[in-house]
């Protein structure tokens, strides 16, 4: 089974697009507001609650992320991507603001934020898959890597803004400030997502006849009999399973181990930041990379040994050497992998697998967190590290000994 092309290529290349660069302002505004959020939420918490209850209200939002991701695909491809990312903006926009102003008329408690995190984790179900599901409908399959590229980029520059931004908020005019100004965020992307016009899907006609459960199992099996998106899932479940253990919970340790402090695990950080924005940076330039399946698959095996090696390396400034190269491979195996599952996927299933995709990363993954924690108390960050790192490395390793991946291809811009 291969991708159906939409229409022909388009005439500008994707930094040039008027239609993409609509997205990208709106991508880039949304994911600002989502990193305000985040931290007003978080700030929040803290202050109305004990440490163990903050950890809750943070934690509340993946219950209806990991249930009903699957389904948030199924809603995108029914109603279009466009529609489903203007509804979850214009929720988030007006939860935000009503938040913004509870707080300032009453101290409402934790169970206000949970109620709003909850909303925000089932809003992030099918926004999350309508997402990844635009960018054919906007761009020519050959500029869809360049569009990785600039998403990966302005999602960087989301989480490295964001946070400054959110704090000021907070310092300024308090929690409601910081609310509000998410919520401004939320509204900016609006109008320029109402301005996308979008290509019409070939059997578009034909979508949404069904029930919820018989496109999902439409969309499962059309993955499962892909020759090349089928084992990608495989790939990016090992990659995902393989990388946030240590990069969200195994940093921490190992900063306290070493001494590194707070501000270590920030730099590390930082370093892993620059790199994935260097590896963004150059498939947005760079458009097609010859042989891609074989690149991705490399990346990963060399991008895993660099994990690996960080839980030994003993100062600072090394370990940020490192994580700068963890960033740039993982991140350009990550963008060519997305990449090519824009170029495969038929476009009329795309909001399903792109669901598929992210459910590894967003819901099965995070499972493994408690499992890492003990691990770490018990064995260490060395052994720890190690072993994710070869299930990062099997990942590369099983794109590479798959053929159809192997030899999968970027169309030629």
């Amino acid at each position: 089974m291969t991708a159906v092309p939409l229409a022909e290529p388009a005439v500008h290349p994707a930094h040039r697009d008027p239609q993409v660069l609509r997205w990208l302002g709106a991508y880039t505004a949304s994911t600002l507001g989502d990193s305000v959020y985040y931290l007003a939420l978080s700030w929040a918490a803290v202050t109305s609650g004990t440490p163990a209850q903050a950890g809750l209200v943070m934690a509340v939002a993946a219950v209806p992320r990991a249930l009903l991701m699957l389904f948030g695909g199924v809603i995108a491809d029914r109603l279009g991507p466009r529609r489903v990312v203007i509804a979850s903006d214009t929720v988030r926009c007006l939860v935000t603001f009503g938040l913004a102003a509870l707080l300032l008329l009453a101290s409402p408690g934790l169970w206000a934020l949970a109620a709003v995190a909850l909303v925000f984790g089932a809003v992030d179900a099918v926004f999350l898959p309508a997402v990844g599901a635009l960018p054919p409908r906007i761009a020519g399959r050959d500029q869809l890597a360049r569009v990785q590229g600039m998403r990966g980029l302005a999602y960087r520059m989301g989480s490295v803004l964001g946070a400054p931004l959110g704090g000021l908020a907070v310092a300024v005019g308090g929690t409601a400030t910081a609310f509000g100004v998410a919520g401004v965020l939320f509204a900016l992307s609006l109008p320029l997502l109402a301005a996308l016009r979008l290509r019409p899907l070939p059997r578009e006609d034909e979508t949404g006849r069904g029930t919820a459960l018989s496109d999902l199992a439409e969309g499962l099996r059309y993955l499962r009999r892909h020759r090349v998106l089928g084992p990608l899932m495989v790939v990016v479940l090992l990659s995902d399973l393989g990388f946030t253990g240590p990069l969200n919970v195994g940093l921490a340790v190992l900063a306290e181990q070493r001494g590194w402090g707070a501000s270590g695990i920030g730099w590390v950080l930082a370093g892993f930041g620059v790199g994935a924005g260097g590896a963004s940076l150059l498939l947005t330039v760079k458009g097609h990379i010859p042989r891609t399946g074989v690149v991705m698959g490399w990346t990963m095996v060399v991008g895993a040994v660099s994990i690996g090696a960080l839980a030994y390396v003993p100062h600072l400034a090394f370990a940020v050497l490192v994580a700068l190269s963890i960033g740039l491979l993982a991140g350009f195996s990550g963008a060519l992998c997305n990449a090519l599952i824009q170029t495969e996927c038929d476009p009329a299933y795309l909001g399903r697998v792109s669901a598929v995709a992210g459910l590894g990363s967003l819901g099965i993954a995070p499972l493994g967190y408690p499992v890492t924690g003990v691990a770490l108390g018990v064995w260490g960050p060395g052994p720890v590290f190690v072993v994710s790192a070869a299930v990062c490395a099997l990942s590369g390793v099983y794109a590479l000994a798959v053929r159809a991946v192997r030899r999968a291809e970027l169309p030629k811009t």
